[in-house]
């Protein structure tokens, strides 16, 4: 599959002008929030925000631009030892992703026993994540702002409580898709495990659930996260976020009941509001 220069070109981490990106592209780029704007003078270029997750976008979008995937094989250090310049070719150097706990969590690598355990305001990053194991009977929380993420602590007293109510366990391990890849979705299709998503109440947010996890983990084993004031908070939400959002997600529709109520909401009050407000101060 040939790819345009442009798309070669942010790829590479080059900025781009305005003029030479498919018009089409560029407006469903910069709604994913994938790109920058640079201004000089009265010309507008673009440049990639996080190269990772601009490939992720494009081979979601299109399996044929799996093409920007290289072979394990061909890793930046046997090219560097090759030819002494690890740029020639686009590969993930640092697989995997991160996990959080507020509790000393068991787990294992390569059968070997290992405690997640970081102190407050760290994190951990699991990149040899084929050999993670953890306990079947905890809750996994995936998260998709990382001021979330980051900031578990701040948040339990909430977690707690949907857990409890919703008779999840309360042993939790806390998952973040950044970077943007499909390690966590393939390393969470390998376990037993309850998957509970939270992300931001907008219609974007919904889709991620829908596509990214709940299509693939199944509607048993998952779950989107819906506070009980959620319809208080959307209220005073975002109109500028819902109206961004709108033209790509309008029809996104699901059979789970709960979270078409919450897509109808979101319609009803065009508003969507972000997860970082249930952050406590």
């Amino acid at each position: 599959m040939a790819i345009s220069a442009s798309l070669q070109a942010l790829i590479a981490g080059e900025t781009v002008a305005g003029s030479k990106i498919n018009p089409r592209l560029l407006t469903e780029l910069m709604q994913e929030g994938l790109l920058q704007i640079i201004i000089r003078g009265s010309r507008k270029s673009y440049r990639a925000i996080n190269i990772e997750a601009l490939k992720r976008h494009l081979i979601d979008k299109d399996e044929n631009f799996r093409i920007l995937e290289v072979d394990d094989s061909d890793s930046r250090h046997s090219m560097a030892n090759e030819t002494g310049n690890s740029k020639l070719v686009t590969v993930r150097s640092c697989p995997g992703f991160p996990v959080n706990s507020y509790e000393p969590i068991e787990c294992s690598f390569n059968n070997k026993a290992f405690v997640i355990n970081p102190v407050e305001g760290s994190f951990l990053f699991v990149a040899d994540w084929r050999t993670f194991k953890i306990p079947a009977d905890m809750t996994i929380i995936g998260i998709e702002n990382m001021e979330n993420f980051r900031m578990i602590r701040q948040q339990r007293a909430f977690f707690d409580t949907y857990l409890q109510k919703h008779k999840l366990s309360q042993k939790v391990l806390f998952v973040s898709r950044y970077p943007q890849s499909t390690d966590l979705r393939e390393w969470l299709a390998s376990l037993p495990n309850q998957y509970l998503h939270f992300g931001d109440f907008d219609l974007a947010g919904i889709q991620i659930f829908l596509t990214e996890f709940q299509r693939h983990l199944g509607a048993e084993r998952t779950t989107f996260l819906i506070p009980e004031d959620i319809s208080t908070r959307l209220k005073h939400g975002s109109a500028t976020r819902y109206n961004e959002q709108y033209a790509r997600y309008k029809n996104i529709k699901t059979d789970i009941n709960e979270i078409q109520q919450l897509i109808n909401l979101i319609h009803s009050e065009r508003k969507g509001y972000d997860q970082e407000g249930y952050i406590s101060q």
